[in-house]
């Protein structure tokens, strides 16, 4: 994925060398560290976005138009560049490349963390979103064939129990952006390398999700 343990001392010693901004850093790291591809995205403020539209239906939730994608295996003055052209725009992760996401409340999301950390289970980064969303990143394919596996987990549709997949052609905002005006996105477990470049299988998390995801509703 064009990252290595050389390419890690590089990019935080780099930092610290040039004094980046803590954008950059953030966005070096998603690419060079952990293999993510990341885009610009717009931000809002008193309910307008900085895209401009005045019929936004997502401000400060989107990328940004004409903003492109900085891939994978990016490196600080990569990233610096880019970023320069788009300066405050939140960092962006595009759904279905590296990862896809479950999605679920936040208190049940904690609830299932912390039962899931307990069984010893490979776990992937996990966020929390300003609305009250905890999103966990799972390997790709996840989103499409949700409601088939939780069929055949003996449970009804991810609708019914507040779970949702993101799949390809979604994008979730990254820590430490804001997200929608409403505040920052915090990480509820923070990428690892072996988590981050490898997020494990949505199969392996789903039985838990789904039964605290049932139990907080019922």
């Amino acid at each position: 994925m064009g990252f290595t343990i050389g390419g890690i001392r590089e990019i935080r010693s780099g930092t610290r060398r040039r004094g980046r901004s803590s954008e950059c850093t953030a966005v070096a790291e998603f690419t060079g560290l952990w293999g993510w591809d990341v885009v610009p995205g717009a931000r809002a403020a008193a309910g307008a976005c900085s895209c401009g539209r005045g019929d936004c239906r997502r401000p400060g939730a989107h990328p940004l138009d004409l903003a492109p994608r900085v891939p994978a295996g990016a490196t600080l003055d990569d990233v610096t560049r880019t970023w320069a052209d788009f300066p405050g725009a939140a960092v962006m992760l595009p759904v279905g490349r590296a990862f896809d996401v479950i999605e679920v409340a936040e208190p049940a999301g904690r609830r299932a963390l912390a039962r899931l950390e307990r069984m010893g289970l490979p776990l992937g980064p996990v966020t929390a979103t300003p609305e009250g969303r905890a999103q966990f990143l799972v390997a790709p394919g996840a989103a499409a064939g949700l409601s088939g596996l939780l069929y055949r987990m003996g449970w009804d549709d991810p609708a019914s129990l507040d779970l949702r997949g993101l799949g390809p052609g979604t994008y979730i905002t990254a820590p430490p952006s804001d997200r929608g005006g409403l505040g920052p996105v915090r990480w509820l477990r923070p990428p690892a390398l072996d988590s981050a470049t490898g997020p494990p299988a949505a199969r392996l998390l789903l039985g838990t999700l789904a039964y605290v995801a049932h139990r907080s509703r019922a």
